[in-house]
């Protein structure tokens, strides 16, 4: 994965030496409300808007309201209406880029395959997801380079996303999606339930080991892994915008034992919920 994504970089440099062809205006990462959560422009924002969503959302498209899945790509083009909401009864969780095409940054964009208005589901969110962050660190840093890196992340966004096989099999037609996708949108706006393999694959009615194929195949991720992402990515937001000490946030974000939580969180994230906090707070 580092070595694809010093790949993509190296490609992007060779697309533009400046970087200042794509201008960032505003920039969100990891994004979270509550159920009554609606955003609804009728005149747009004012420039392009690109949404990376992490939970399922309500998106209205052409006047038509569409139920996308979490994990799913979409940019709106500027001066157009933008509507979307939370799905009821759910948590809304999403990244987020205000942008300007200059130049002829936006023949590029185009020339990859991708569109305006086009729900797009992400094979690899959480690398998508790891782009804006570093986005959103840059726009709010003093380095000399941040435009050009910006560019570059922003280029390599939409490289991945185009990269999605044209051939793959159409998996909203398939029964299974729909249910499996029900349950990961659970798992991202509710982390904290108490689940299983087990316990899962009997709420959806199928046998575990199939459940834990159809899961992979669906998502690119197993179930347990894409749980412990969910309940992390929560617990790493509560560190950031709470006060409850980190047992506190371990025992909210779904986990019975402390030291299981703190070996989880090390691994996702390379240091302890302590040390996570701590270094959020220096970057505010």
């Amino acid at each position: 994965m580092y070595y694809d994504f010093l790949y993509g970089i190296l490609n992007a440099y060779k697309k533009s030496k400046r970087g200042e062809e794509l201008k960032i205006n505003n920039v969100g990462y990891n994004h979270c409300h509550d159920s009554d959560f609606y955003i609804d422009r009728p005149m747009g924002s004012g420039d392009n808007l690109l949404l990376l969503l992490k939970s399922e959302t309500i998106i209205t498209i052409d006047g038509k309201d569409r139920r996308v899945p979490a994990g799913t790509f979409f940019v709106y083009r500027r001066n157009v209406p933008q509507c979307y909401r939370c799905v009821p009864g759910s948590t809304f969780s999403n990244d987020w880029v205000h942008f300007d095409f200059e130049n002829d940054e936006e023949e590029q964009f185009l020339s990859l395959g991708l569109k305006y208005g086009n729900p797009v589901e992400a094979d690899d969110m959480f690398f998508l997801s790891f782009c804006i962050k570093k986005i959103a660190s840059e726009m709010y840093s003093s380095n000399k380079n941040r435009k050009i890196s910006m560019y570059h992340y922003m280029f390599l966004i939409f490289s991945k996303v185009s990269e999605r096989p044209s051939g793959k099999k159409d998996v909203k037609n398939d029964n299974y999606y729909e249910m499996l996708s029900t349950i990961r949108s659970k798992i991202y706006s509710r982390p904290y339930e108490k689940r299983s393999v087990e316990s899962t694959a009997h709420e959806v009615r199928m046998s575990p080991s199939n459940f834990q194929h159809l899961y992979k195949k669906y998502f690119n991720v197993s179930f347990i892994n894409d749980l412990i992402i969910s309940r992390t990515e929560y617990a790493a937001m509560l560190l950031q915008t709470t006060n409850l000490s980190p047992g506190e946030i371990a025992h909210q974000s779904g986990y019975n034992h402390y030291a299981h939580f703190v070996r989880q969180f090390g691994r996702r994230f390379d240091m302890s919920p302590t040390e996570y906090r701590k270094s959020k707070s220096k970057e505010k």
